[in-house]
């Protein structure tokens, strides 16, 4: 298996625990507080969400694309 699928992999398992944070973050009783009264989450609640949905994707088209011979 070449090494560009297995960083793939790794990155979609941390990508996904990221957004698993993330939304658990989300629910937590002072986040729900602030975003009702700022309208938007933290910057660190954030940060999590983003981060985890572009290590996914970006894990996802290493493991799809990665690894072709040219």
């Amino acid at each position: 298996m070449p090494i560009q699928r297995i960083v793939g992999i790794v990155l979609i398992v941390v990508g996904l625990l990221l957004i698993y944070f993330g939304w658990q973050s989300t629910e937590s009783l002072t986040e729900q507080a602030r975003e009702e009264v700022t309208g938007r989450y933290s910057d660190e609640t954030t940060w999590y969400l983003v981060g985890g949905a572009a290590a996914a994707v970006a894990g996802l088209l290493l493991t799809v694309f990665g690894g072709r011979k040219g």
